[in-house]
């Protein structure tokens, strides 16, 4: 069987794992010149004793992390208010803020908490939200997303994606032997945990669009098989095994279908799978390798990678017409497209000159936009709302993860202490 080159970061993650510790840590190391000025002042605390979370604090951190924003240092604050009554918009004016986030939290009546913010335009001197926002008991910091998001979407008018989650497997050693976790954590590192722990490698997570299951990749019993894996039940069910390679799992947009890459046939092939009744359609009939199926946001086409040409490309499948047509044309390897939630953009593994970046297709114009810096990076996968492509990558011989904007402006590093961390996949938004 012919076999391409591919990008070696995964395989090495996989063969020689790592003691692990299961924190993500991000360090923003590139943000947008001129970002939005804003203070994010300390939500006053109405239960007793201490807050269990500091919920300004993860706001401010979103927002940061974003790169969009740039938050004004609290030594800088010329007041504390927690109701906009209390804002005095002259002074905050003085400190070169164009907005200010006040608010308050507490216990509510019927249990869990309550957080209410309010969002004010500081050189209108008017507000721009208000709202309340249930959490459970154990919920601050996802209503802290919450808030995050709705500040984001209220001042640069597009959604924020905070309030989602990626998956990620982490190789790490326990006693000197192999392990491979499959770990979803919240968008922001806080909240990891295993959602399978296995002796055999783990690859290639996909959320379904609902949020609620997993597919991936598993090697239990040695051999290649997909899993899907129900995220509240934590209930597994195979849905294959075929003979040989079993891989590359993407869901359609309604959650239907999930299109694979199997060897079936002898050959590495994409086939989609009809979730109800586990009916098989083969995608591509040749002797090239075709895996890495990706679908567009209504449905209609899948992109995948392709070695029908010479070195590895990107080529697209119409449902409609039955057609196969390549996209990629600059740079000798293009491989592991993702669309954007638009459906205008895929991003993709680019490799020139041995360096391995991820870059933006315009599916418009077709220009290539080296966003990374490589030198070996690889799964970009995309936000749901299509302004960050997070991403896996290498430092020295650390694997970890990275996050750059659409534009290649804001660029972020996740990463643990110790240990490997490959194959990332960012959620859809979370239901609320």
């Amino acid at each position: 069987m012919k076999r391409f080159l591919a990008v070696p970061l995964l395989l090495l993650a996989l063969i020689a794992p790592v003691q692990g510790s299961d924190v993500l840590r991000i360090e923003i190391t590139e943000g947008v010149v001129g970002a939005a000025p804003i203070a994010v002042v300390p939500f006053a605390w109405e239960g007793r004793g201490q807050a269990p979370e500091a919920v300004a604090g993860i706001i401010e951190a979103n927002l940061a992390r974003s790169g969009r924003f740039s938050p004004l240092d609290g030594r800088q604050f010329p007041q504390q208010p927690s109701s906009p009554n209390d804002v005095n918009f002259r002074r905050w004016r003085e400190a070169g803020v164009d907005h200010v986030l006040v608010g308050r939290y507490g216990p509510a009546s019927g249990g869990g908490y309550e957080v209410r913010f309010h969002l004010l335009d500081v050189l209108r001197e008017s507000q721009i939200a208000a709202y309340r926002i249930p959490a459970p008991e154990a919920g601050l910091r996802r209503a802290a997303h919450r808030v995050s998001d709705i500040v984001y979407e209220a001042i640069l008018d597009e959604p924020g994606a905070f309030d989602t989650r990626i998956a990620y497997i982490l190789a790490a050693q326990d006693d000197g032997r192999p392990e491979y976790r499959l770990m979803i954590a919240d968008s922001d590192g806080y909240n990891a945990r295993p959602i399978l722990v296995s002796r055999q490698p783990l690859m290639s997570p996909a959320w379904s669009p609902d949020g609620r299951r997993l597919a991936y990749v598993s090697f239990e019993g040695r051999r290649s098989q997909v899993m899907v894996q129900d995220l509240g039940s934590g209930e597994r069910e195979r849905v294959s095994s075929r003979r040989g390679i079993n891989g590359a799992p993407a869901w359609s947009p309604d959650g239907r279908r999930l299109a694979l890459a199997l060897s079936e046939g002898g050959n590495v092939d994409i086939y989609v799978m009809d979730m109800d009744s586990r009916d098989l359609r083969r995608i591509t009939r040749d002797s090239a390798i075709n895996t890495e199926p990706s679908w567009s946001p209504d449905g209609r086409q899948l992109a995948f990678t392709s070695d029908r040409g010479g070195p590895p490309q990107i080529y697209t499948y119409d449902f409609e017409k039955n057609e196969i047509r390549r996209l990629t044309f600059e740079g000798r390897y293009n491989a592991r497209p993702r669309f954007s939630p638009d459906g205008e953009t895929l991003a993709v593994v680019h490799g020139r000159d041995g360096r391995f970046t991820i870059a933006a297709v315009d599916l418009r114009g077709g220009g290539v936009r080296i966003l990374s810096g490589g030198p070996l990076d690889e799964s970009p996968d995309f936000s749901p709302n299509g302004a960050m492509i997070i991403h896996a990558s290498r430092r020295g011989d650390r694997g970890e993860l990275a996050t750059v904007s659409v534009d290649g402006q804001v660029r972020q590093r996740l990463s643990m202490a110790e240990g490997q961390v490959r194959e990332p996949a960012w959620s859809p938004l979370r239901s609320r």
